[in-house]
């Protein structure tokens, strides 16, 4: 967003939806204006109740708001990132309105409907920003054209590389609740988000995760689910751990970071663990141990930094101790190299905008009849 906003060519207009203008998740859109963006508009969209119903529905009246969102507007293209179901509500408005779409984070294999959600919007979109050289490979194999990749890497390695890693110790235990932490000394990042194919598993995956951390007694910082379908019963299994053992000593939890202060937290953590994708992507390029719980990101690229386990308190906390004691891991780039924003920003700028799309591999016979 910095990058476009820079760039003399570009107009940017930027929509936000879904957690972003919840105040029970921190309203994070207010996090974007005090980073000196005008934000245009906000979209309410999500129903409440956290199942696969309100998930569905909510892509529903997704579809809804970005279409009206998108007619007043009136913009040339539309640029999202990832595989939320958020971002799949707005490429199917962009699609239908003849927008040019833009995807970031393409052509990736990951757990969970996102997986389904990623290759839907890739399909939808006319150009790509894939984050590894396999996925931009896995986009051409699926049909993609080569001449709409404009790049490969993700934006986030530009912060990751230009981060300022200090923390202000009293500022971060100002907000969230339980023991403070010293963040100048070895902790623990914990964060543990549903896996919507396996709804009515993730509180028994939540409990062992937690009896883990129960065992290892280090200070740790444990953020909330997002709103998935399952995320209450995981909030609730939260809520229990706390009231039951002794966490109040060691276990503080938060709602929201803001992205610089997150990867801050993330680069300074002896270990992380769950199953958030930046554990995989971003945690990578600073070398943090990861212990990886469950399906939800199964199938990502990932380096030497993540132990990947099946949910078990044994097998979690074994893990934990090994990675503890391994500590921090050779710097990767598989997810970029710091410099991809700028490139990207220029592409952008000088896209041939498209609104028909088909298959690579249709013959030219089928291309001229179609």
């Amino acid at each position: 967003m910095e990058a476009l906003r820079a760039h003399p060519k570009v107009d940017l207009q930027i929509v936000c939806g879904g957690t972003l203008v919840l105040e029970r998740f921190g309203k994070a859109v207010d996090v974007i204006r005090q980073d000196g963006f005008d934000v245009t508009s906000e979209v309410y969209m999500e129903l409440e109740g956290s199942t696969p119903a309100t998930m569905a529905k909510s892509v529903g009246l997704g579809v809804l708001e970005f279409t009206n969102e998108f007619q007043r507007l009136q913009p040339d293209a539309v640029l999202m990132i990832g595989d939320r179901y958020e971002a799949l509500g707005a490429a199917i408005a962009a699609a239908y309105m003849n927008l040019t779409l833009i995807h970031i984070q393409g052509g990736e294999v990951s757990g969970s409907i996102d997986e389904s959600a990623r290759h839907a919007i890739s399909k939808f979109a006319h150009y790509h920003v894939p984050s590894t050289q396999r996925a931009a490979e896995y986009l051409v194999r699926m049909g993609e054209r080569e001449d709409s990749i404009l790049a490969v890497g993700c934006p986030s390695s530009d912060i990751a590389r230009t981060l300022d890693l200090s923390l202000d110790n009293a500022a971060m235990n100002q907000v969230g609740a339980g023991a403070p932490i010293d963040f100048r000394e070895d902790y623990l990042l914990a964060l543990f988000h549903p896996t919507t194919t396996e709804f009515g598993g993730e509180a028994t995956q939540m409990r062992e995760l937690l009896n883990a951390l129960g065992q290892v007694r280090m200070p740790t910082l444990l953020l909330w689910p997002n709103i998935d379908a399952g995320s209450d019963h995981i909030s609730k299994e939260i809520r229990r751990f706390r009231l039951k053992t002794d966490a109040v000593r060691w276990l503080r939890t938060m709602t929201n970071l803001a992205p610089e202060v997150y990867l801050k937290v993330l680069a300074r953590a002896a270990c992380a663990i769950g199953n958030s994708s930046s554990f995989v992507r971003d945690a990578s390029f600073f070398g943090t141990p990861v212990v990886l719980v469950g399906n939800r990101q199964a199938g990502r690229e990932r380096g030497d930094h993540v132990c990947h386990l099946i949910p078990d308190s044994n097998l979690i906390q074994s893990a934990i101790r090994a990675q503890i004691a391994h500590g921090r891991y050779t710097q990767s780039t598989l997810y970029g190299d710091g410099f991809v924003s700028p490139l990207v920003a220029d592409k952008v700028a000088k896209l041939t905008l498209r609104t028909q799309k088909q298959l690579s591999y249709t013959t030219t016979e089928n291309q001229i009849a179609a």
